[in-house]
Order: C-alpha cells, then sequence, then structure tokens
C-alpha cells in the first residue's frame, strides 16, 4: 500500500501480498475464466483508531454539486478515524495529470484538508481504476489495493470495489479484461489529456458506452466466488460496493457480506441516498453522512 507523506505515516501497517496460493487456487475453480484479483494486500489498524468509515460510489464530478458538498462535508465532521473509499470516488477519472483540472483539484483540496486530522484510503472502481500514487500523494492518501484483507477490532474483513466478483456478466467482464491490460492502459494514458478528458466527456453522454464501463445493473457477486476468496484468507466479512444495491445478509456457510450504497444527492426529489458503513469494537453499523443534509 503506497502512503503519502504526513499524517498517513501514522496510519495503517501495511504487510503485502497474503493467502497467495490459496486465493489463486480458489479463483481459478470458482472464477469462470474472468480476469483475476490479485491476492489481497495486507493491512492490520492501528491500536488507537477507535472507528473506520467505509463509502464508496460517489461517481463525483462538475454535475454533482450537492453530492460533492455533503462528501466534503463527511470528511471534515466524521469522527472516524480513517475513511476507506472502495471505488468510484469519480464519475471517471483519466490518470492522476487530471488532478489539476478545477473540478479534481476542488477534490484534492477537500481530501487533503481531511488527511491532516485521518487516515484517507482510496482503491479504484471501474469508472476510476487509473487513480494512482500522484494523486494519492497530492492529497495525503493511502492507495489502497483491489482487494485489501483489513484485520481491525478483533476482525479480518476482505474489502473490493465488487465488479470483479460479478462473473455472470460476461461482456462487462471481457470489457473488464480489455482496459485492465498493461498495453491498452499504457496507449491511453499516453494520449494527451485534453484527448482522454474528452473521451471522458463523450463517454458521458453515450448510454451504450457508460454500460460498457458500469455492466449490467442486475448483476451481483457470485457467492461461490466470494465464499471461497473468503475462505481462503480466513476472513468472515466481505465488504464491497459497484451495485448499488446497499444492504447486509449472511450466506450459508455463516460469511457475512455488506454491500455499499451509491451516493446521489443531486437526485430530484425521494431519489436522493448517502450512507456510511462503520466498523468499531461494536462492529458494523449504517449511519447517514456526518452533517448530512439527507431528510
Amino acid at each position: 500500500m503506497a502512503a503519502a507523506a504526513g499524517p498517513a505515516a501514522a496510519g495503517p501497517a501495511a504487510t503485502g501480498p497474503a493467502h497467495g496460493t490459496a486465493w489463486a487456487v480458489a479463483w481459478a475453480r470458482h472464477g469462470g475464466g474472468t480476469l483475476p484479483l490479485p491476492a489481497p494486500s495486507a493491512l492490520v489498524a492501528p491500536p488507537h483508531w477507535r472507528a473506520v468509515d467505509f463509502i464508496s460510489d460517489l461517481h463525483l464530478s462538475e454535475a454533482l454539486p450537492l453530492t460533492f458538498g455533503a462528501f466534503a462535508a463527511h470528511l471534515r465532521h466524521t469522527d472516524a478515524d480513517a475513511v476507506f473509499v472502495l471505488g468510484d470516488l469519480f464519475e471517471l477519472w483519466v490518470g492522476d495529470d487530471e488532478r489539476h483540472q478545477p473540478f479534481a483539484a476542488r477534490c484534492v483540496q477537500a481530501l487533503a484538508a481531511a488527511s491532516a486530522h485521518r487516515t484517507l484510503a482510496l482503491m479504484g472502481g471501474n469508472r476510476d481504476f487509473l487513480i494512482g500514487s500522484q494523486l494519492c500523494a497530492a492529497c495525503g492518501a493511502h492507495l489502497l489495493p483491489d482487494p485489501t484483507l483489513l484485520e481491525a477490532f478483533g476482525q479480518r474483513v476482505l474489502l473490493t470495489h465488487g465488479d470483479a466478483l460479478c462473473i455472470d456478466d460476461t461482456a462487462y467482464q471481457a470489457f473488464r479484461r480489455t482496459v485492465r491490460d498493461p498495453v491498452w492502459l499504457a496507449a491511453f494514458l499516453a494520449r494527451p489529456l485534453a484527448e482522454r478528458l474528452g473521451f471522458a466527456r463523450g463517454l458521458r453522454q453515450a448510454s451504450d458506452s457508460r454500460r460498457q464501463f458500469d455492466g449490467d445493473s442486475s448483476a451481483d457477486a457470485a457467492q461461490p466466488l466470494a465464499g471461497a476468496l473468503l475462505h481462503a484468507t480466513a476472513a468472515r466479512t466481505l465488504v464491497h460496493g459497484h451495485t448499488h444495491r446497499a444492504g447486509s445478509d449472511t450466506w450459508a456457510n455463516g460469511a457475512v457480506r455488506h454491500v455499499l450504497g451509491d451516493w446521489d444527492l443531486d437526485a430530484p426529489g425521494p431519489r436522493t441516498r448517502a450512507g456510511v458503513l462503520r466498523l468499531d469494537s461494536r462492529g458494523f453499523r449504517r449511519m447517514p453522512p456526518a452533517s448530512s443534509t439527507l431528510p
């Protein structure tokens, strides 16, 4: 886990990849030939931490000012020792040189102000998997690998964005394999920033292209795969985002799955939504964002 200078230096201890062989076997047996996630990085929470907040799928852009405001307010006012964003913080992210663009710079400013007081960790999602070390250094955050095995408050928790677990969505998994290929990535990042930003604008306007990035909205994490990965890491709890279907369930093998919801405070009427999943010594619970404007 790459750490930026500053307060993050007093944050969690990363111990490198964990359970590599068992993980690879589980994915080979249950992954359906999809592009596997690497073995999780192990992360141990410092003993002084009292609470960790998990959020995901904010899809921040200049078109969502209320959502950005709620996120910035939560970063300022939460009493958690750490905030983990498990992917899709941004609607799209075309490379860390985007951090100098006006809206992205506002996001960096909000993140940097928060990292002076608590640990921040950012994981890439299906929309912003190009988040990298330069952005994290600019905002004082940790770059959180997908997946990560967190040990905190006596629990072992597997953290992932969630898109890689939706293996029944074969069209999306084929697209994911393409855009995560190092050759494709190098060619895309070699394009001028203006061209990449134009690609992002076009993607927002084209529903078919958006569906490529997002996949089938009805898809869910495959329980046989997720359960095998939990068993491989000796974890009993899975936390992920991506599907936007906030909720918690207990599977037949006793494993517990917590799904993070998306944020959208700019939607009309009662469709507004935002939420936080908190872990502390009492376990997991859901709560609204700090200083939220939700009714």
